[in-house]
């Protein structure tokens, strides 16, 4: 009886720490979300896990993990309040309520601006009137963008990491000048890159290119080279969607913002998970490549990861 309780207890053992080791296994997962579009850019949802191809540090992984059904979404929505949007305030507000039509009953969102100061709504919703409420009434035309301030706001909004996916959406339509006595840290296009790929943020952005110039006749070629180039979006706005995995759209005049900002929500309930085991817990930034082998198709993924520490 007592060697049938200890081949009892040693068996009790056995299991716990196999399933400990699973979970830490599942924690410690790289967790890959993929956009995939074709040639005209619609979104193509009917791929299996033989399709893809994805590298890490340049060496094919096993894929352990897929899945294309849509996930619940934590999104923070930051809005440019700017001076120069001043003018552009019914479409930005048009614009938001299209998105919010689009959340599904298990996606959360919260809305933030970034002018004078930044600010973000204090709770996490799915409720149409509550995030409507969030909007802004009203832009002064003095306020300046701190764009990147805004963005690092956003990442310390999410708190601790969740079973949702974390996303940004961020809208702007000039280049960050932000002002340092704002009462945070300043930040850098590249500091808001790394905390995306430490933290699994998915950002995504809207460039806005909706100003006009009227400059006086007889302007050098090269002051007007610099007066265009200071009122088009900020070229972060690109970089950062593309290292993290979102998509960038650039707005012209007379284009559909509305629009722009359904394709974001839809994108988000149209992409497909790879998981897989990371090949070194060394704690260091991994190249993540992903690929469509033999198919005309364009897949868009983050591009690193942070690796656990063993």
């Amino acid at each position: 009886m007592k060697g049938v309780f200890i081949g009892a207890l040693v068996a009790g053992v056995l299991v716990a720490a196999a399933s400990a080791a699973q979970f830490r296994g599942t924690a410690d997962a790289v967790r890959v979300f993929v956009t995939v579009t074709d040639n005209e850019g619609r979104l193509v949802t009917t791929l299996t896990r033989t399709d893809f191809e994805l590298k890490d540090e340049g060496r094919v992984q096993i894929i352990t993990q897929f899945d294309n059904t849509p996930r619940p979404i934590q999104l923070i929505i930051m809005l440019d309040v700017s001076g120069s949007m001043e003018g552009n305030l019914p479409l930005l507000r048009d614009a938001a309520q299209q998105l919010f039509t689009r959340l599904r009953k298990d996606d959360v969102a919260q809305v933030g601006t970034f002018g004078h100061n930044v600010i973000i709504s204090p709770t996490f919703t799915n409720d149409l009137d509550r995030l409507r409420a969030t909007l802004p009434a009203a832009i002064a035309p003095d306020a300046p963008t701190p764009l990147w301030l805004a963005v690092d706001a956003a990442l310390d909004g999410f708190g601790e990491a969740g079973d949702k996916r974390r996303v940004i959406l961020v809208l702007s339509d000039g280049r960050d000048n932000g002002p340092l006595h704002s009462g945070r840290r300043p930040i850098s296009e590249a500091a808001a890159i790394d905390r995306g790929h430490r933290e699994d943020v998915m950002i995504y952005s809207i460039g806005l290119r909706s100003r006009t110039m009227h400059l006086p006749p007889g302007v050098s070629s090269s002051i007007f080279e610099a007066t265009l180039m200071s009122q088009l979006p900020d070229p972060g706005l690109e970089r950062v969607a593309e290292e993290t995995g979102g998509g960038y759209t650039e707005i012209r005049v007379g284009q559909d913002l509305g629009a722009a900002f359904a394709r974001v929500a839809n994108e988000l309930h149209s992409q497909y998970l790879l998981g897989y085991s990371p090949p070194s817990r060394d704690g260091k930034a991994h190249e993540i490549n992903v690929s469509l082998p033999g198919r005309n198709l364009t897949p868009r993924a983050r591009k690193s990861y942070l690796a656990p520490r063993q």
